[in-house]
């Protein structure tokens, strides 16, 4: 257990650091998300006002589903900026538009995932909706919306980090080696650090040994 604990809190010590600031955008994020959202919503029609029919199926895209895909795109971008220029700082090593392609392209499969799931809390059929009685969306902090909307990012978070630290930002470490731990590199090829190289390149001294001249004096 002592192995355990050791092996996933002080060999990955770099990579929870990199998820608390990863946590610390993100919460950022959420404020501008739900302000957005706040925004859009007051400016808007009903959120549960049906927009078109999805073919095939007995459900709708309603105007939450428009207001939620605003706001993501909102604290996308915002997470994006913080992310590029302090979690991973590869903002001197990678072009904005290449970084920000991928990063976006992650967002919107933790957007796809998050709105089936604000969809399953919103509809009232579903198992899974949220109680009419306790929000009844008589003031801002009973709105169902919001609540939908607050689960939604607390369950896509875990998956946008994981991906944009294996994808979005990994590339910009496999185009410019400089950036990679010597330590950590050399471990991965399987030899020994450089600095313990010099050290074993040192030539050993030898004792002294007397030659025939030495000991016929």
């Amino acid at each position: 257990m002592k192995r355990f604990g050791t092996f996933l809190f002080v060999r990955h010590r770099h990579n929870w650091m990199l998820f608390l600031r990863f946590g610390l955008v993100g919460a950022s994020g959420v404020l501008v998300n739900l302000m957005a959202l706040v925004i859009v919503k007051r400016l808007g029609p009903l959120p549960e006002e049906a927009i078109v029919g999805v073919p095939l199926t007995a459900f709708n895209v309603r105007w939450y589903h428009v207001y939620s895909t605003i706001a993501f795109f909102a604290a996308n971008l915002w997470n994006f900026q913080l992310n590029r220029s302090w979690t991973f700082h590869s903002s001197r090593h990678a072009g904005w538009w290449r970084e920000y392609g991928p990063f976006v392209a992650v967002g919107l499969v933790g957007q796809a995932i998050g709105l089936v799931l604000l969809t399953a809390l919103m509809h009232r059929g579903s198992p899974i909706a949220l109680s009419l009685s306790a929000l009844d969306d008589s003031t801002g902090l009973r709105t169902r919306l919001y609540w939908a909307q607050l689960i939604v990012i607390c369950v896509v978070t875990p998956l946008s980090f994981v991906l944009n630290k294996m994808w979005t930002f990994a590339a910009v470490r496999s185009r410019h080696p400089g950036l990679v731990d010597p330590s950590r590199a050399a471990a991965a090829l399987g030899v020994a650090d450089p600095a313990e190289r010099v050290v074993q390149e040192q030539p050993v001294p030898t004792p002294d040994v007397p030659g025939p001249v030495d000991r016929a004096r």
